[in-house]
C-alpha cells in the first residue's frame, strides 16, 4: 500500500473542476475556521477548555441551518462530547453517514503563545491544527456546500443523514466517548474518520494497529543497602528480569510489538527498593492476536519468589483491520478521487484512533480523510493549505455515495 504515485494524475471532470472551484474560492474562509479553532486551546486534561471550544463548534454547526439537531453528552472527568444529527426530514430512509474526530489536542494551556497559528507561505501552524481541528473545518464546509448544491433538490438540507461526532477524550484513551462513538456507528451505513492524512501526499489510512497499555508493578521488601542488605528483596532487580521477558513478546511478522516505556522505582540509593513499575504499550495488527498477548502479559511469574507482580490493564483499542466493508469504502474514495484528478493512496499505520472501534464492530470505516500536512503532536505542526479544497471535495462526495 504504497502511497507514493509517479504516474500523470487523470484529469478531472467537468463536475469535479465546478466542485474544486466551489472551494477554491473558498479557501480562505476553511482556513480562517481551521485559525478560530486552534486559538481556542483545548488540552485533553482541562475540562473547562474542551467545553468552550465544544460551545463554539456547536454553535457553528447550527449556524448550517437545516434539520439539524445538537446534542451535548456530558463527561464527568473530560470535556462534553458533541452529537450533531442532520435530518433530511423523513425524505430518505437511508442510513446515516457518521463523521467522526475529536477536539482535544496534546498541548497544554499557553502553548498558542510560543507555537502561534499563521499562515507562512503554503503552511498553516499551530498546535492541534493538524491533529485535528483542519478536520472539524472541513466537516463544516464540506457539510455547508453540500447543503449548497443540494438546495433545490433537498429544501436547503443534505442529500442524506448525517450525524456528526466529537470527541474530548481521543488524545486520552476514549474511555468516557467510546460507549457513544460505538452506539452511533451501529446505526451508520458507514464511518468518516478526520483525523489527518497520511504522508504529503494525502493518503487515507485503511489499516490502523490495536493498542493496549499495561502496568507492571513489582512489590519486593526495603532494607538499608549499607547495614542489611540480605534482608531485602530488590523490586528494581525483578522488574528488570521481566522487561527482558516482558520485550521477547515482539512478532514483527504478525506485526505485534510490545515497548516499555516509562520505568520508575526505588526511592534513595542507599535503600534496597521496594517497589517498581513500567508501562508497557502494545499494539497488534490483527484481532486474533490480542487474546494471546493478553494472556502473555497476564501469564508472568516472578523470577525471585519473594517478590509479587501485579498486571493490570489491556488492550483498549482493537485493530482496524482492513476489511471488505473497508476496501469498498476506500474504492468509492479513490474513484472520487480520480473524478477530482489525483489518484488517492492508502497506507497502513501503527498508530490508534477512533475508528479502530467502528471498524472492530465490522462498520465501514475510512480513515484519514482529514488535512495533509506533518509534525502532529510536534513542534512544526502544520497543514498544507494547498491541499483543503480538494480534501472538503473528497469529503462532500463521499458522504455522498457511501
Amino acid at each position: 500500500m504504497n502511497p507514493v504515485y509517479r504516474k500523470a494524475p487523470p484529469r478531472p471532470s467537468a463536475e469535479a473542476q465546478r466542485r474544486l472551484a466551489y472551494f477554491n474560492e473558498r479557501r480562505d474562509a476553511i482556513v480562517s475556521t481551521i485559525r478560530e479553532l486552534v486559538e481556542i486551546e483545548s488540552p485533553s486534561d482541562n475540562k473547562a477548555a474542551v467545553d468552550r471550544i465544544a460551545e463554539a463548534v456547536a454553535q457553528k454547526f447550527s449556524r448550517l441551518g437545516g434539520n439539524v439537531d445538537i446534542r451535548i453528552h456530558p463527561a464527568k472527568d473530560f470535556g462534553n462530547h458533541l452529537q450533531i444529527d442532520f435530518d433530511v426530514a423523513g425524505k430518505s430512509a437511508a442510513k446515516p453517514v457518521l463523521l467522526l474526530g475529536h477536539y482535544d489536542t496534546v498541548y497544554p494551556l499557553g502553548t498558542l503563545a510560543a507555537m502561534p497559528c499563521r499562515a507562512v507561505g503554503n503552511k498553516l501552524t499551530g498546535p492541534g491544527v493538524l491533529d485535528m481541528k483542519s478536520g472539524i473545518a472541513l466537516m463544516l464546509h464540506a457539510l455547508a456546500a453540500l447543503q449548497d448544491w443540494h438546495k433545490e433538490d433537498w429544501h436547503g438540507g443534505l442529500p442524506r443523514p448525517v450525524t456528526v461526532l466529537l470527541v474530548s477524550d481521543e488524545e486520552v484513551g476514549s474511555d468516557s466517548s467510546r460507549p457513544i462513538t460505538e452506539s452511533l456507528a451501529k446505526k451508520a451505513a458507514a464511518v468518516l474518520v478526520l483525523e489527518p492524512a497520511y504522508g504529503f501526499e494525502g493518503a487515507v489510512k485503511t489499516a490502523r494497529k490495536g493498542v493496549g497499555d499495561y502496568l507492571v508493578k513489582v512489590t519486593g521488601k526495603s532494607s538499608h543497602a549499607g547495614l542489611d542488605f540480605q534482608k531485602g528483596v530488590n523490586a528494581i532487580l525483578e522488574l528488570a528480569r521481566q522487561i527482558e521477558k516482558i520485550s521477547s513478546f515482539t512478532d514483527l511478522k504478525k506485526g505485534l510489538t510490545v515497548n516499555v516505556g516509562v520505568v520508575s522505582g526505588g526511592s534513595r540509593t542507599n535503600v534496597v527498593p521496594a517497589e517498581a513499575a513500567a508501562q508497557v504499550d502494545v499494539r497488534i495488527a490483527r484481532t486474533k492476536d490480542a487474546a494471546g498477548i493478553d494472556k502473555k502479559m497476564r501469564s508472568l511469574r516472578s523470577f525471585n519468589r519473594k517478590c509479587k507482580i501485579e498486571i493490570t490493564g489491556g488492550i483498549n483499542r482493537p485493530p482496524m483491520e482492513r476489511t471488505a466493508g473497508v476496501a469498498a469504502l476506500y474504492a468509492q474514495a479513490a474513484a472520487i478521487a480520480h473524478e477530482l484528478g489525483w489518484k488517492l493512496g492508502e497506507a497502513a499505520v501503527g498508530g490508534g484512533s477512533d475508528g479502530n472501534f467502528t471498524a472492530g464492530l465490522g462498520i465501514p470505516t475510512l480513515d484519514g480523510l482529514g488535512a495533509v500536512g506533518d509534525g502532529a503532536h510536534a513542534a512544526h505542526e502544520h497543514i498544507l493549505i494547498s491541499e483543503l479544497p480538494r480534501r472538503a471535495a473528497l469529503i462532500a462526495g463521499l458522504i455522498e455515495r457511501a
